[in-house]
């Protein structure tokens, strides 16, 4: 383990804030959790400790990961949802007696547990981009103890570090690993960036040799494609953008494929509504976008993986999430596992 422990205290709203060795040391952390789970070990880390969890989403993955970690670890998560609590609000979009100020929300939670994790996206906030992620920065303003981001709508960090634990499991390291992050079809075009966005960032951090493929129309935000280059510049890997589907899978050894939003479509970039129809005419131009065993045999032996759910029968074939290739009930098994050591090593 390295000796110094850069972490405790810190907040994670998105891995863009990570230093590769600060990631090398969540996963070290993250796989002797999971061998003490194994072996039935304890690792009562955060006893007595609270995690408060506000989730204005709802979620199966996230919430009993994050809830079953802080009992495993020999604390406590308390389920806040918004609407059976004051719902906390931006300053401005307050509701008499319906909301509570996100700095007095903060405060209050600051002086009673430990941490504060947040899950908020989508018609939580209208849909209007970023702002979700706004939410957790208020958050992170007026609280000292660490704030976790559970998943908002421009990163979803957690659920990348159990990513990076897996293609660690599947390829024994991260030099010279082909990862494709690929867009998949879905009937629903109300998605979010999240997964997408922290995926690409931590796989170019590793080093990696990463694959943006999608259909055009349908770009990440400039910033977060920009930090991937300078990713795979300084680590050795490398960064590409494909919108061909069979170039962006050939020769894949991961893929991690799902379907996600385009945010010129979302507010505050088309106005005060979002404008779902437009998006809609990008996806009926996709709609052999799926991961079926067709387009598994165009990578090179490679893996598939989905953070979930997924829609069946469009993003994935059943023959491939539940076939030799599948790595996804891996992936979900590590959420676990990954958010314990975030916990540990900011709360302790």
């Amino acid at each position: 383990m390295l000796a110094k422990n850069t972490l405790r205290g810190r907040d994670l709203m998105s891995e863009m804030d990570l230093s590769r060795q600060e990631v090398e040391t969540i996963l070290e952390v993250a796989f002797d959790m999971k061998r003490d789970f194994v072996l039935g070990r304890p690792t009562e880390f955060l006893k007595n400790k609270t995690l408060f969890m506000i989730m204005y989403n709802p979620s199966l993955r996230t919430r009993n990961s994050f809830e079953a970690g802080m009992t495993q670890l020999g604390g406590h998560a308390h389920y806040l949802e918004p609407g059976k609590i004051y719902t906390p609000a931006l300053e401005g979009d307050e509701v008499a007696y319906g909301t509570e100020r996100i700095s007095d929300v903060a405060r209050v939670l600051n002086g009673m547990g430990h941490g504060i994790a947040l899950r908020v996206f989508g018609a939580a906030v209208n849909w209007i981009y970023g702002k979700g992620h706004q939410i957790g920065q208020e958050f992170c303003k007026w609280a000292d103890i660490p704030v976790f981001n559970m998943g908002d709508d421009r990163f979803h960090p957690t659920q990348a570090l159990a990513d990076m634990m897996m293609v660690k499991e599947l390829r024994g390291g991260f030099k010279g690993v082909k990862y494709t992050m690929c867009f998949a079809y879905s009937p629903s075009v109300k998605r979010q960036m999240a997964v997408t966005h922290s995926s690409i960032v931590l796989a170019s951090l590793l080093g990696m040799e990463v694959t943006l493929c999608y259909p055009e129309g349908l770009d990440v935000e400039d910033v977060v494609e920009q930090r991937c280059r300078e990713n795979a510049a300084r680590y050795g890997g490398s960064f590409r953008v494909s919108h061909d589907r069979r170039d962006g899978l050939a020769g894949a050894n991961i893929v991690n494929s799902k379907s996600w939003g385009c945010i010129k479509n979302l507010p505050p970039f088309c106005g005060s509504e979002p404008n779902f129809l437009a998006t809609e005419k990008i996806y009926e131009q996709a709609k052999n976008w799926i991961i079926d065993d067709q387009a598994m045999s165009w990578t090179d032996q490679g893996y598939y993986t989905h953070c979930l759910p997924c829609d069946r029968g469009y993003e994935v074939a059943n023959s491939v999430i539940d076939g030799p290739q599948s790595a996804v009930f891996k992936e979900a098994e590590n959420l676990l596992h990954a958010r314990k050591a975030l916990m540990a090593l900011t709360m302790a």
